[in-house]
């Protein structure tokens, strides 16, 4: 074994997954190695896997939804078939679509201390903790107020704070943005970049709002048919045949891959206006 060689903390080979009461695998043939400290984008049209995709990371499948698995899930080092699911989320927090289906107390701090108090940690653990959770995610203001008081925006932060309370390695967001305007998801992302950038957390996005995420993230996988179709930088990831097949790429990027059919020349295409308004800049006398 080399020096060098560092273990991938999300290893994936030939993953395939068919729900019971299904004839065909909702993924397919997936293999996948995710690095500690990544910032993955996962995208592709309605019904592609990658909720599927996502339940495997955490163990829900197969320790919870029946069906036939194929392949490995190794998340840090841990094999999610051999693994329970209280075990497997000290490693992977997953935070869902509707804050509201993960906020059920009568308090932001109630809500923040159930993980920490199922990991049966001590209570002067879990007080650190929830203060902790609290700070990274800039809502300690919130402690004391019910989650119902909250807005859609508020109540996400609160229930990503309730993930991070249980210190996982990798943190899974399934479309956190869905129910919030424009300003709140554009806030909540940065929040999310700054726990990346911060706390060197691996995360998996799954977005459709790919014109506001895209500034943040190192990689993107694009998802069709249940396969990852591609990966890679998302200035090398999106392009015309992804618009073609449904996935909505940046506004900034569709416009300037126009501008090129028109004949102007341009060397880079950008992902986000930030990076268009520097590339036209230079291009200006």
């Amino acid at each position: 074994m080399g020096k060098n060689f560092r273990m991938p903390i999300i290893d994936i080979n030939n993953l395939s997954f068919t729900y019971a009461g299904t004839s065909s695998p909702s993924i397919r043939n997936i293999d996948l190695k995710v690095d500690k400290g990544e910032f993955i984008l996962l995208t592709g049209p309605s019904g592609c896997g990658k909720t599927t995709f996502c339940r495997c990371l955490n163990g829900l499948i197969p320790n919870f939804y029946n069906g036939t698995f194929d392949g490995s899930v190794k998340i840090h080092n841990l094999d999610t078939t051999k693994n329970a699911i209280n075990d497997l989320a000290k490693h992977v927090g997953m935070v869902f679509q509707n804050p509201e289906n993960q906020l059920f107390s009568l308090s932001v701090e109630r809500d923040i201390a159930f993980g920490p108090e199922n990991l049966a940690l001590s209570r002067e653990e879990i007080k650190k903790r929830i203060d902790w959770a609290l700070k990274v995610t800039d809502v300690s203001d919130l402690r004391d107020m019910a989650p119902y008081e909250l807005s859609g925006g508020q109540q996400q932060s609160v229930a990503i704070a309730s993930v991070l309370a249980m210190k996982p390695k990798i943190l899974v967001l399934d479309e956190p943005t869905s129910f919030l305007d424009p300003k709140s998801a554009s806030d909540l992302l940065k929040t999310i970049s700054d726990l990346n950038r911060k706390l060197k957390l691996t995360i998996i996005l799954i977005e459709h709002r790919l014109d506001l995420a895209s500034k943040y993230v190192n990689r993107v996988l694009i998802m069709n048919e249940g396969k990852i179709i591609s990966d890679g930088p998302p200035s090398d990831v999106y392009n015309e045949d992804m618009y073609l097949l449904g996935v909505g790429i940046p506004k900034i990027t569709l416009l300037f891959y126009l501008l090129k059919k028109d004949g102007i020349k341009i060397k880079k295409v950008p992902v986000y206006l930030e990076d268009a308004v520097d590339i036209l800049r230079k291009r200006l006398p």
